[in-house]
């Protein structure tokens, strides 16, 4: 007698993509259907199982992460429409809590991430990597660059120059 599982979207993202190897071939269907409203384009389980468990984690993301989710369809949306990457995407955007770290004239300067995108500097709170750069040394400087995070930009552009 086989133990009939009853999918519960209730529970976590994890304990729903655990339960999916537990389930017959006809509820995985149904729960495709369900969450692509669409028929399943296959009977092959392990792609229908492997893409519901994305779909899932995904639909999660956007749930708890409406903002990020918001802000990257806009983005999507604006590289559609003009074909080319926005400027500010040419260097990584640190992830909150890294600690970016800078040596200059023999003392170590150290910026902390928040966690809503802003930079902690001795202290207080800023909202660009360049105003912290200056205040270092007292002159207009690239944040990203003065903390690391364009130096790969540079060696790229430098590689496909001819001499």
């Amino acid at each position: 007698m086989s133990k009939k599982v009853i999918f519960q979207p209730s529970k976590s993202v994890v304990a729903q993509i655990a339960q999916l190897p537990d389930m017959d071939i006809e509820e995985i269907k149904s729960l495709w259907r369900k969450v692509y409203r669409s028929e399943p384009p296959t009977h092959i389980r392990t792609f229908l199982e492997r893409r519901l468990a994305y779909r899932l984690q995904e639909q999660e993301f956007r749930r708890a992460h409406q903002t990020e989710a918001d802000k990257n369809d806009r983005r999507i949306a604006a590289i559609m429409q003009t074909g080319k990457k926005p400027l500010r995407d040419r260097y990584p955007q640190p992830i909150p809590g890294t600690v970016l770290s800078r040596l200059y004239r023999d003392d170590e300067y150290r910026v902390t991430v928040t966690h809503d995108g802003q930079y902690e500097f001795e202290g207080r709170i800023y909202k660009s990597l360049s105003v912290i750069a200056r205040e270092i040394t007292g002159t207009q400087w690239s944040g990203p660059l003065f903390f690391g995070l364009r130096k790969e930009v540079y060696k790229s552009k430098a590689k496909g120059r001819k001499s």
